[in-house]
């Protein structure tokens, strides 16, 4: 494995003291699951909370693709955003719009925790603002298709491959089926070629291996569930 890779977990329990433990484990980032795992806007934002201090990124999947959404996840200081089924450069530009200030769409307040509640000044927090990072989810076969007018849009920090939902696509249902490997394959070198981050969810340390060697470079891996349920089997009666 090389430093050059970017390794965070899902975070999918709702609670802020996950981060704290998580953040004592030099991960790069943590990634909050609020498309499906049952993260309210409170929640979050405790949980954003938490990662601030102890000094680990958070991006939040979102639920849905909507200004309202993007300018919460951002406002209570998300690092970025990873958006669900990102289709087209249309898709793309339109979600980007929602996370900027200049040419975008975002709403403006100089209250929110990005902004230092207030100490920053505008000009100072239109500059974090337009920092915030959209990875969009590649996973179906038309997002695979346009992957390269995807990573190509302004202001997309990465493509991330999401192997299950393309598996169903194609009408697959399994996630290692060569189709999705080699639409897998293809969509890591694109975003490679755009010098973006090439982004994927893998179970373990094995996968990441695989995938690292093919261009992979930013990784979710696992969960915090996961983690939990294989801590607690490595000591109980089924082990």
């Amino acid at each position: 494995m090389t430093s050059s890779l970017q390794l965070g977990t899902f975070v999918k329990t709702p609670s802020p003291h996950v981060i704290e433990v998580l953040g004592t484990a030099r991960l790069d980032f943590v990634c909050l699951d609020a498309e499906h795992a049952p993260l309210d806007r409170a929640t979050l934002d405790l949980m954003v909370l938490a990662s601030r201090a102890v000094g680990l990124k958070a991006f939040i999947r979102i639920a849905e693709v909507s200004p309202s959404v993007v300018l919460s996840a951002l406002d209570i200081g998300a690092t970025g955003i990873l958006v669900p089924h990102v289709d087209s450069a249309e898709d793309a530009r339109n979600v980007v719009a929602m996370a900027r200030y200049r040419d975008g769409v975002r709403g403006y307040s100089s209250s929110p925790r990005f902004a230092g509640y207030g100490s920053f000044g505008m000009k100072e927090a239109l500059r974090v603002g337009d920092e915030a990072q959209v990875i969009c989810q590649i996973e179906s076969d038309a997002a695979v298709q346009a992957a390269e007018a995807i990573a190509a849009v302004p202001g997309v920090a990465g493509l991330f491959v999401g192997r299950a939902d393309l598996a169903l696509s194609m009408g697959l249902d399994n996630p290692r089926d060569e189709r999705v490997l080699a639409a897998t394959r293809h969509v890591l070198s694109i975003a490679k070629k755009a010098g973006k981050h090439a982004g994927m969810f893998v179970g373990g340390n094995v996968e990441r291996d695989e995938f690292a060697a093919q261009g992979a470079d930013w990784f979710i891996v696992s969960s915090d569930q996961t983690l939990l349920r294989q801590g607690a089997l490595s000591i109980s009666h089924a082990n």
